[in-house]
């Protein structure tokens, strides 16, 4: 199993190299390194203010790292657009949910088709064949995205009027939209009862088997990460302390000191 796992990340999806960002005098992170497989699921954890959301925005374009390179596939990300980023198959959610609130249920999801469209304006002014087309093709998908995650019920319901819970599946689903190879989840489990807690855990497993993506999670329940993360980083202002398998991230005694405390 060792074996094949470095396997796998000597062909990683996701590196982050010796990556340092800096705020003025302020160094939020300093020389973080991370690999990511395909179809691996990873945890980014340690205590608020220890740099993973600036991570997160170093890897989707937000930031653009002081020193190091980010790569997808082996290409070089620094100086891109977030857009662009997203485009070449990285998606993300937000910490505070960022849904648009004056959409239907079906029009957030379909928004995030716009990514990838073939036509332009003057087609869509035109109205051809090759418009109609892709746009049914487009309402069929999103469609099925939506019941695929039960929640084509609300396709006509404005989205701000969801329950919590299916808020964060929504903002889940229409990441999901941009076809992405890495997905990002920032604290989904953050507001969440025990049962939608347990629920999301299954939910992340669905996405990461179903759509054969890898899944970089932040997250500070930690029932939920050991449950479901397959290797773990931590971070302590803005410096990795340890990397590893749940079982091993769980008992050391930097973790332990740093960020989860005594049992």
């Amino acid at each position: 199993m060792a074996g094949t796992l470095t396997g796998r990340l000597m062909e990683s999806l996701l590196k982050l190299n010796n990556c340092t960002i800096r705020f003025g005098g302020l160094t939020a992170v300093s020389c973080f390194s991370m690999a990511i497989a395909k179809g691996e699921l990873v945890g980014l954890i340690g205590p608020n203010g220890a740099g993973k959301t600036t991570v997160f925005n170093m890897v989707t374009g937000v930031y653009r790292p002081t020193e190091g390179e980010v790569l997808l596939a082996g290409e070089r990300l620094n100086g891109l657009k977030p857009y662009a980023i997203t485009g070449k198959g990285i998606a993300r959610t937000f910490q505070n949910i960022r849904l648009f609130g004056s959409l239907t249920v079906f029009d957030n999801v379909r928004a995030a088709f716009n990514l990838h469209l073939k036509h332009g304006p003057i087609h869509a002014l035109t109205r051809g064949k090759a418009f109609l087309n892709e746009e049914g093709a487009i309402e069929k998908r999103t469609l099925e995205l939506l019941k695929i995650f039960n929640l084509e019920r609300f396709r006509k319901a404005m989205c701000k009027s969801l329950p919590y819970g299916d808020q964060r599946r929504l903002e889940i689903v229409r990441a999901l939209a941009t076809e992405p190879k890495l997905l990002l989840l920032d604290e989904p489990a953050a507001g969440m009862t025990p049962t939608e807690k347990s629920n999301l855990m299954k939910l992340i497993e669905f996405v990461r088997e179903t759509f054969d993506i890898s899944v970089l999670l932040v997250e500070h329940d930690m029932r939920v990460v050991m449950g479901i993360c397959h290797r773990i980083y931590v971070l302590d202002y803005g410096v990795q302390i340890a990397e590893g398998p749940p079982s091993e991230i769980r008992s050391d005694p930097r973790v332990i000191e740093a960020y989860l405390g005594e049992a």
